[in-house]
């Protein structure tokens, strides 16, 4: 029974390794490479085109959109290096100091003709053609491969969509929520008992190493941001990915809000010691507000990353409850504080640095704040399209017409067109 459940446990990680970016990657690299040099084998006249295998190698990436903007530049690259070669052999030939030219030269073209990351690809392919023999059947060759490559690592996007990557980086934005969830937990129990400053000061050490998460997250937001943008699977896109991004802006605030607060407990801790931080009754307050904010900070990030209608109204109203139910723990808070400042006023401004930063927390992922922060970032990036959209297609959208299911879609809720 056992190596049955060990089986079973293999079986479902190997599942769930079939979209592991690192996985898609392999694979989708390795078949690119193979079917290009399979083509240039019969277009190309060098025996062993691998130039062709080579660009597709470097073309196909995970996402569409990076295939087809490196797939450009990649050919660009390439071509401009080669006419480079072509030019320095019909001149100068090869020596030492007309290669240092040939560099130089290559460089500053791959400025010009903005390739950005593929700039050393110009100097590397006009070294390339300009160390053989036959340059002209040379040069030829490689602009063919190239073009192979490049059009077969496209090809392989095109015919066979890339996985979209929303899925990752839901699990990665509530990874970090969880993560904010558990030291929300220790510090209000250690605010609920004898907490020396140096524990206290941990705690602000663990919130401080969760900017190292938040870029971590960043990155595999960025990646499905990528994913949704031209891909033929996804109708949506623009929503998805602003209900990501501020999503991660939210927890983004709340991370250094809780970062601050850990300041305010160490230096209470340091004011009071040997006391407790708080008096008995305001420890457990503290402790049941810290709890039921981390149980709201994990309700958020559930509900910006489900994409189905009702999961998303079940975790809003969850959230809606969690933060009612928060907003009456705060209020009895600030009396017993009120109380205590009353009978010594030596922490006041700590005590109320404590409630001023909770209700920043609170503020953050209220639903109604999150809604038209929402709605702001969809118009502010809708108003950035407009505005890059050529001047041909804004006096075409005039002439003919928007039609009437893109004007209802307009609002920016599910329906929202692209």
């Amino acid at each position: 029974m056992q190596d049955v459940r060990k089986w079973a446990d293999g079986l479902r990680r190997l599942l769930r390794r079939h979209r592991d970016p690192v996985v898609v990657q392999t694979l989708r690299s390795a078949t690119a490479a193979t079917i290009a040099y399979v083509v240039a084998l019969h277009l190309s006249p060098e025996p062993a085109p691998l130039t062709a295998p080579l660009t597709a190698l470097l073309v196909v990436q995970v996402t569409l959109y990076a295939t087809l903007t490196n797939g450009f530049r990649r050919v660009n690259s390439v071509v401009a290096g080669v006419l480079v070669a072509i030019a320095f052999s019909q001149l100068v030939g090869l020596t030492w100091w007309s290669l240092a030219l040939l560099i130089v030269a290559s460089l500053a073209v791959g400025h010009l003709v903005r390739v950005d990351e593929y700039i050393p690809e110009v100097a590397i392919s006009a070294m390339l053609v300009l160390g053989v023999t036959t340059i002209s059947s040379t040069a030829w060759a490689r602009i063919v491969e190239t073009l192979i490559g490049a059009v077969v690592g496209m090809g392989c996007n095109l015919l066979l969509p890339p996985p979209v990557w929303v899925d990752e980086a839901g699990e990665s934005i509530e990874g970090l929520a969880r993560r904010l969830r558990q030291l929300m937990l220790r510090m209000g129990e250690e605010a609920a008992g004898l907490t020396p400053w140096q524990q206290a000061a941990e705690r602000l050490h663990e919130a401080r190493r969760l900017d190292h998460a938040i870029v971590e997250v960043d990155a595999a937001l960025r990646q499905a941001e990528d994913s949704l943008r031209l891909n033929p699977r996804v109708r949506e896109g623009l929503l998805h990915r602003v209900v990501l991004r501020t999503g991660l802006d939210t927890l983004e605030i709340c991370t250094v809000v809780l970062r601050v607060l850990a300041r305010t407990f160490t230096d209470l801790a340091k004011a009071r010691e040997p006391e407790p931080l708080f008096a008995s009754d305001a420890g457990a307050a503290v402790e049941r507000l810290l709890s039921q904010i981390a149980d709201a900070v994990v309700s958020f990030a559930v509900l910006v990353t489900t994409s189905i209608s009702e999961s998303a109204e079940s975790a809003e109203a969850r959230l809606t409850a969690e933060l009612h139910s928060a907003a009456g723990t705060r209020d009895k808070l600030a009396e017993l504080l009120r109380d205590d400042v009353r009978r010594d006023d030596r922490n006041w401004q700590l005590l109320g640095a404590v409630l001023t930063e909770v209700n920043r927390l609170l503020d953050e992922l209220d639903t109604e704040h999150r809604t038209r922060r929402l709605l702001e970032e969809l118009d502010r990036v809708s108003a950035e399209q407009r505005a890059k959209r050529p001047p041909w297609l804004t006096w075409l959208r005039e002439r003919v017409g928007v039609p009437e299911r893109l004007r209802r879609n307009r609002g920016g809720g599910p329906g929202r067109s692209l």
